[in-house]
């Protein structure tokens, strides 16, 4: 199983873009998503997360600006960024609890990263 983000680039300050991640393999569901992100010289921190009943959460310096959401026929996650800052600019990775088919046992999975630059 793998996942595969896309959707990072750069955009001016308070510009927007829309991060997707797609799991494909032999998966049997995608359980719950989230993505992080990691800014130069910091630690990977947790940015939002889904649950598979669609419940959200955010770090707080994102709240009102960034929505996730998830398509699971799609086993896509999808982060949505508005008003972004040069404080955002990180490599955002996408992870995702799957459910093996065949196992079914879960498994946790990361994807590659895409890099985000918002320029000031």
């Amino acid at each position: 199983v793998q996942l595969v983000a896309s959707g990072g680039g750069l955009v001016p300050l308070g510009g927007a873009l829309r991060l997707s991640c797609a799991a494909s393999g032999p998966l049997f569901r995608t359980n719950a998503l989230a993505w992080y992100r990691q800014a130069p010289g910091k630690q990977r921190e947790s940015v939002a997360g889904i649950t598979p009943g669609d419940d959200t959460n955010y770090a707080d310096s994102v709240k009102g600006r960034f929505t996730i959401s998830r398509d699971n026929a799609k086993n896509t996650v999808y982060l949505q960024m508005n008003s972004l800052t040069p404080q955002d600019t990180a490599v955002y990775y996408c992870n995702a609890n799957i459910t093996l088919r065949l196992s079914y046992r879960d498994r946790e999975v990361w994807g590659q990263g895409t890099l985000v630059t918002v320029s000031s």
